[in-house]
């Protein structure tokens, strides 16, 4: 399996996708390739993470339904 050169779809950049990065993702059963560079994949997951802009949320903090009883 030789490197495959693939085109972000958020940037447009060009990124490796290595040999050994194609072994894993075969090995884990990931049926597609990537579709994101490196650094758009980790911007996408802080994106995420952040919840939109919201920060990580603590549920149960501002909850009263404890104090009912």
């Amino acid at each position: 399996m030789p490197d495959k050169t693939i085109i972000c779809k958020d940037c447009n950049s060009e990124f490796i996708f290595t040999e050994g990065e194609q072994a894993f993702y075969q090995e884990k059963g990931f049926q597609n390739e990537p579709q994101r560079c490196p650094s758009c994949r980790q911007a996408r997951k802080q994106q995420r993470r952040n919840f939109n802009g919201r920060g990580n949320r603590s549920f149960g903090d501002n909850r009263e339904f404890n104090n009912k009883w």
